[in-house]
């Protein structure tokens, strides 16, 4: 669908990667493959390779890169080095624009590198002032708005761990999350704006207070109010609480505190539909080296480029999105619904400030293109040159909505993996063709395979597990709380001893790349065969009567029948023709197989707030088991549209 151009190719950060490796190593590669090749078999060499290209800020010691590498999980990265994530984030620190924020009420804001600096170094001051040390947690309960970066980057740079959670979350999830890590610190704002409302945070992170004894300082960041009332947030006599111009004071410099390269940085939350979020902790070098490479590497960030991603502070998109500082870029920072006041709002500004990559989801996709908004008709945007989607597989009807409606000269990138990792196994490749459908490849030093049940490797074509073969920087550290690892060895490695199992339902391409076909505790298995959840999605969703659907098997009469919900355009009734259309759409362009027994009308999609929707909770409903956490959803009065339907009676 689309190809760089050989200046394009030429001029881009991987390849002079890939010249630099020739120069200091007299290696040469004929393609990507061989790259990837090199990159996995000699991990070790690669990860030096890039640390040395990106600059990074670190006491290198004499010391091997990996230490035990053949063990996964067990291997160490750079054993010997320390350095500071902050500080490789603030490595400029002039008038370049580092952050312009926009919100949906038409606010605009920016920072410079040398301001955010100055604020990272006033804000960690009052930090160390309330007690703040390595290893204690800062939490934030922030909308997408600079001072949240700027919480994070002055927590991080005293080596304290920070953790956050979108503002929407209830009560109870935070308590689920913030409960389970007990943080000195909890930063939060007065409200957000969504949808056109106003909406208050005070008064649930009061309620969160009562139950969390360990934050001895809150600090309020006024956005909805310039004088917000705190008289609720001080029932505690100890704990101090303070207005966010009051943390620190303006002269103070930073300091960053350089530790070892494992130590932690990031706590992060599983989606935890069916339990308690695992709260997954992450290290400052990993990190640093997987999100350097991917923005160096993969996504051709330039420090002129302009770099957004929708995304709340709760997904870790928006911790890969601040790495971004790191190759001295601007990013671009928005605060509110994607459709407010209208489906043009992001592509105005989009065009308003040279967005040049532009992050999204196939969820946003999908309803941009049922809206009827075609941003090619409305905006120009000639400093867009990518395009990058996660959060679910972005089907092949999605590369076409793109490319007829958005731009025709862009790469596409659909990327896939985790907050597991923090990163991608799969991503862009900025010297590759994108193909209808695909992800152009694996991620450099990631040993990313397909294999069967029984750890074989899948040749391109066939469906299976995906995993990775060996290690990687980016592996979390370990689980909160899970002293012996056996809750961090159960989630990714008891499937497959020896090999990360990822839980994605995927299958190699005859290109090199990967097409991601649901989640594997999701897929549906009618009559023992396997199918992913995104083969049907991408049917039906091409109906203009459809808005979204939700996929789930149903045990059924010894067996798995399928059956699909429909969420349908305002005015159309599921009726007989509609759902034959639906079948003999599936039926033509997949299998027999594939065609749902029973498809039932609902007027909500249960989803995470983070936007997934939530297949096995559906499937737990269906099926009259208990949901142990809709704290996690966005919607959770959704699911009851899904309980004892009648039409699954027969």
């Amino acid at each position: 669908m689309w190809t760089p151009s050989t200046e394009r190719r030429q001029n881009s950060n991987l390849q002079r990667f890939i010249h630099c490796v020739a120069a200091r190593l007299d290696l040469h590669f004929a393609d990507y493959a061989a790259l990837h090749r090199w990159s996995v078999e000699d991990s070790p060499a690669f990860w030096f390779e890039l640390a040395h290209f990106t600059d990074v800020k670190a006491d290198w010691a004499a010391a091997a890169v990996l230490e035990d590498g053949a063990r996964m999980p067990g291997a160490r990265w750079f054993p010997g080095a320390q350095l500071n994530f902050a500080e490789n984030l603030l490595h400029f620190r002039d008038d370049h624009p580092a952050l312009v924020f926009h919100n949906e009420r038409g606010l605009r804001r920016t920072l410079s590198y040398r301001q955010l600096t100055a604020e990272v170094g006033r804000v960690a001051a009052g930090l160390r002032a309330a007690g703040v040390v390595p290893e204690d947690r800062v939490a934030g309960f922030m909308p997408n708005m600079p001072e949240t970066i700027i919480a994070m980057l002055a927590t991080t740079s005293i080596g304290a761990i920070w953790s956050a959670c979108s503002p929407d979350f209830g009560i109870a999830g935070v308590l689920d999350r913030f409960g389970q890590i007990a943080p000195k610190v909890i930063v939060t704002a007065d409200g957000y704006f969504y949808g056109g409302k106003t909406l208050d945070s005070l008064t649930p992170i009061a309620g969160v207070l009562a139950q969390l004894p360990s934050v001895s300082t809150v600090i309020v960041v006024p956005y909805i109010d310039a004088a917000p009332n705190l008289e609720h947030l001080s029932a505690n006599a100890t704990r101090q609480v303070r207005l966010w111009s009051r943390c620190g004071t303006p002269a103070a410099k930073p300091v960053f505190t350089r530790l070892p390269f494992d130590h932690p940085l990031f706590v992060m939350y599983s989606s935890g539909t069916t339990g308690k979020p695992k709260c997954i902790v992450h290290g400052a070098g990993g990190t640093l080296l997987q999100h350097l490479k991917e923005h160096h590497l993969h996504v051709d960030l330039r420090r002129t480029d302009r770099l957004f991603f929708f995304t709340t502070c709760g997904w870790m998109m928006w911790n890969w999105l601040v790495s971004g500082l790191a190759v001295g870029a601007t990013l671009v920072l928005y605060d509110g619904s994607p459709f407010h006041p209208d489906e043009g709002v992001l592509w105005r500004m989009a065009e308003a400030e040279h967005i040049s990559i532009f992050g999204t989801s196939p969820k946003y996709l999908s309803a941009l293109e049922k809206s009827g908004y075609q941003p090619r008709e409305r905006v120009q945007l000639p400093a867009l040159r990518t395009v990058l989607s996660t959060g679910s597989p972005l089907v092949p009807e999605q590369f076409d909505f793109v490319y007829r409606d958005i731009k025709n000269d862009l790469q596409l990138s659909s990327i896939s993996g985790g907050t597991d990792i923090i990163s991608s196994f799969c991503i862009a490749n900025p010297l590759g063709p994108v193909y209808h459908g695909e992800l152009q490849c694996a991620g450099l030093g990631m040993d990313v395979d397909v294999v069967d049940e029984s750890g074989r490797s899948l040749p391109a074509g066939e469906k299976g597990e995906l995993v990775c073969r060996r290690s990687f920087p980016s592996m979390p550290i370990g689980f909160w709380g899970d002293a012996d690892g056996a809750r961090y060895r159960k989630a990714y490695f008891e499937r497959f001893t020896g090999i990360w199992h990822h839980g994605d339902y995927a299958m190699r391409t005859a290109h090199g790349g990967f097409m991601i076909l649901g989640r594997s505790d999701a897929v549906l298995n009618p009559g023992g065969i396997r199918i992913g959840t995104a083969e049907i999605y991408r049917q039906v969703e091409t109906l203009p009567e459809v808005l979204e659907s939700l996929c789930i098997g149903q045990a059924w009469q010894s067996d798995v029948r399928v059956v699909l919900f429909v969420r349908l355009r305002e005015g159309i009734t599921l009726d007989d023709a509609l759902q034959k259309r639906i079948r003999d759409t599936i039926r033509a362009n997949t299998t027999p197989r594939h065609v749902p027994a029973r498809i039932v009308a609902v007027p909500e999609i249960p989803r995470t707030i983070s936007g997934k929707i939530v297949e096995l909770a559906v499937r737990n409903i269906v099926h009259g088991l208990p949901v142990t956490n809709t704290d996690a959803l966005a919607n959770p009065a959704a699911l009851d549209y899904f309980r004892d339907r009648p039409e699954l009676r027969s």
